[in-house]
């Protein structure tokens, strides 16, 4: 006698039995299914497109490498800061933040003409990478496949060719382009004068053409093969220059005292005396007409303030002159008749 325990479960009508050929077709279907992966596909595979895959994956995380190699470098000269701030990190190449701020100090739109330069150079070199890393892994993938790409080489080598001969004058544009960059000879905010015209405030400079806008507002392009020669006014530091004129019967010793107490004035000024780099000083009589003399007021001082350091000399000067009689401060009689 079976125990109750052990006796089968009443089966329910409802619950759907699995039919014995569908579980046959599925597992032939599995079966087929490995057999064609292990006898047609996997040779397959492992042939060409495996190389195919490997070329391109390979290719792929060359170029990722190369591009953050490049964007790792141009920034750390950039911002001139270490690759890494981790504790009891080691660079070897770390600057001495004592020249640092010297050069900064020095030069105070070094840091940020330096960080245009690096990333423009920067811009420059991932672009190259991105095309030569692309060919190559094109080049490669053709010749796996079985396409032949000696006619397409030669092919290119010619068009390359004539390319060349009409693009000339394009080539040089780029190519002086690049030195202007790793040559630091201008940059945005610069005030410079690149001759036939162009003379004001770069507005930005590209590897083909520099933009200048100039006092009147005139935007101008200059392309930088044509770009012979190159005035900055506004690099490392400036002069500020101011001509005074006096009367050709006037005491040049009284002169020199009131144009020297002026420039004490201007250098002593809260919003102008940490613009100076040097203090001001006074030359001698410059020039002599037959009605007047000629006194200039110099002063070394930071790159770009050299004009309002100028007209601050100008107005000092008048009202020191003023003051020790040299110029008159109204007409007299006479004058008006």
């Amino acid at each position: 006698m079976i125990s109750p325990h052990l006796a089968p479960a009443p089966v329910d009508a409802s619950t759907p039995v699995p039919d014995p050929g569908t579980v046959e077709e599925a597992s032939d279907w599995f079966s087929s299914f490995g057999t064609w992966i292990t006898d047609s596909f996997w040779p397959w595979f492992t042939g060409w497109p495996l190389r195919v895959v490997i070329i391109v994956v390979v290719g792929v995380l060359a170029l990722v490498l190369l591009r953050r190699l490049i964007s790792h470098v141009t920034e750390r000269i950039a911002t001139g800061k270490p690759p890494t701030e981790e504790k009891g990190a080691k660079d070897w190449f770390r600057r001495s933040p004592i020249v640092g701020d010297a050069i900064g100090t020095a030069n105070p739109l070094a840091s940020a003409r330096r960080a245009q330069r690096a990333r423009t150079v920067g811009s420059v070199l991932n672009s190259t990478a991105n095309i030569v890393v692309g060919v190559m892994i094109l080049l490669m993938v053709l010749t796996e496949i079985g396409f032949s790409v000696g006619p397409l080489l030669a092919s290119a080598g010619v068009a390359g060719i004539a390319l060349g001969f009409g693009a000339q004058s394009l080539v040089k544009d780029f190519i002086s382009g690049v030195f202007i960059l790793v040559e630091d000879q201008f940059g945005v905010g610069d005030v410079v004068d690149l001759g036939s015209g162009a003379d004001g405030v770069i507005e930005e400079v590209q590897l083909r053409t520099t933009q200048v806008r100039s006092i009147d507002g005139t935007l101008w392009w200059v392309r930088n093969g044509e770009i012979l020669r190159a005035g900055n006014r506004t690099q490392g530091w400036s002069r500020a220059l101011a001509e005074v004129r006096v009367p050709v019967d006037a005491d040049v010793d009284v002169v020199r005292s009131a144009l020297g107490r002026a420039a004490d004035a201007v250098a002593a000024d809260p919003e102008l005396a940490a613009e100076f780099l040097e203090p001001p000083s006074v030359r001698g009589v410059d020039a002599v007409t037959d009605f007047s003399m000629t006194f200039t007021l110099h002063a070394q001082v930071k790159p770009g303030v050299q004009w309002d350091v100028s007209r601050a000399m100008l107005r000092a000067a008048q009202a020191h002159l003023r003051g020790a009689g040299v110029l008159r401060t109204e007409m007299t009689a006479s004058d008006e008749g």
